[in-house]
């Protein structure tokens, strides 16, 4: 083990040497690559050094014991074993959680869509409720949210809304909304007080640069459009909206959040690169789950992943099968504590596949 904790010091030092390195500071793409790498290898190695120094420790407390003849001396180093491999332990297990490969999109910032589904009016409301707890979860930790494209619901949330978050971590916090998220509870438009139940999908994408996917100018046909409001009524007279297809792919997408076409265009293009490098990450997904079945998904956005049950007050994830009975912080923006328990339930799976 120590042979392989010494590989990934080694590594570490020769990333540190290279991220100071004038050439691969001039090459941005590297120069990122390898800043992502030397933070992702600094708490691992901070833990090696801990790990290193407790075996040392070990180490001398048994020679002592073997070596040594005064009482108090051995005494002393018998109770330095004994606290010195209690900590092992502790190390150890941290190691172990930090060795688990991470998956290399998780410090990117993500696009996220909501869509309404079924459930007509309540399932547009509980798109905008959806919106609204992720923008207050977004705004507790201290991210930031930049809207991309909006349809609003007939009688209020929305159709669908597109908005990009960027920050520390975003994706790896986020990925685990993507999926079919379920509302029980009495409609708005209700008058006889039967609880329904509607739906909305989330899809949490990573935001890719350009040098993660490149697309040729060549294969996107663009359009301009005047923006929409409610009902699909034009909001302004000029032709500031953008909607992108990927000719190869068919994948679409549009921005008519800003009142300038180049703003619109550069948004519609980060929301297109997303999109398509979803495809490729998809495609990987299931490469990988041919060969192990994970039971916290992290992008099947036809699961039915989440029940929040307004009557009863709870809030059901049914991935790991939790159920939280504090429905009202959750909705106002209170997540951690899923968000948290599905980290634990994925590591702890990846543990025991090795």
């Amino acid at each position: 083990m120590l042979d392989k904790l010494q590989a990934i010091k080694t590594r570490f030092d020769e990333v540190s040497a290279s991220i100071v390195d004038p050439a691969v500071i001039s090459n941005m793409p590297l120069y990122i690559k390898l800043n992502k790498e030397y933070k992702d290898l600094e708490p691992i190695v901070q833990a090696i050094d801990k790990y290193i120094k407790v075996v040392k420790d070990i180490d001398d407390a048994k020679s002592i014991l073997k070596n040594e003849k005064d009482a108090e001396l051995r005494e002393l180093a018998k109770l330095d074993l004994e606290e010195c491999s209690d900590l092992k332990q502790v190390v150890e297990g941290e190691l172990k959680v930090l060795l688990i490969p991470k998956d290399p999109d998780d410090s990117k910032n993500a696009v996220v869509e909501i869509r309404a589904g079924a459930g007509g009016d309540e399932a547009s409301i509980f798109a905008g409720d959806l919106f609204r707890m992720y923008a207050k979860f977004i705004d507790s930790k201290k991210w930031k949210q930049e809207l991309m494209d909006v349809s609003e619901g007939v009688s209020g949330g929305f159709k669908e809304i597109v908005f990009s978050v960027s920050g520390t971590n975003v994706y790896g916090d986020l990925k685990y909304e993507s999926g079919v998220h379920r509302v029980q509870r009495v409609p708005q438009t209700e008058t006889q007080g039967r609880v329904h139940t509607s739906a909305a999908s989330v899809v949490v994408l990573p935001e890719v640069e350009d040098f993660d996917i490149k697309l040729n100018e060549s294969d996107i046909k663009k359009e301009t459009y005047c923006s929409s409001g409610p009902g699909g009524q034009s909001v302004n007279t000029t032709y500031s909206a953008v909607r992108l297809t990927h000719v190869p792919t068919g994948v679409v997408a549009q921005c008519q959040d800003q009142k300038s076409q180049i703003k619109n265009y550069a948004k519609a293009l980060k929301v297109l690169r997303s999109r398509i490098y979803e495809i490729e990450l998809r495609k990987r997904n299931e490469e990988i789950a041919g060969q192990r079945k994970t039971m916290v998904k992290t992008g099947d956005r036809s699961d039915k992943i989440r029940t929040y049950n307004y009557p009863q007050g709870r809030v059901t994830d049914h991935r790991i099968g939790l159920t939280l009975y504090s429905l009202n912080d959750i909705v106002n923006g209170d997540i951690n504590k899923l968000v948290e328990e599905l980290k634990i339930a994925e590591n702890a799976e990846k543990l025991k596949m090795g």
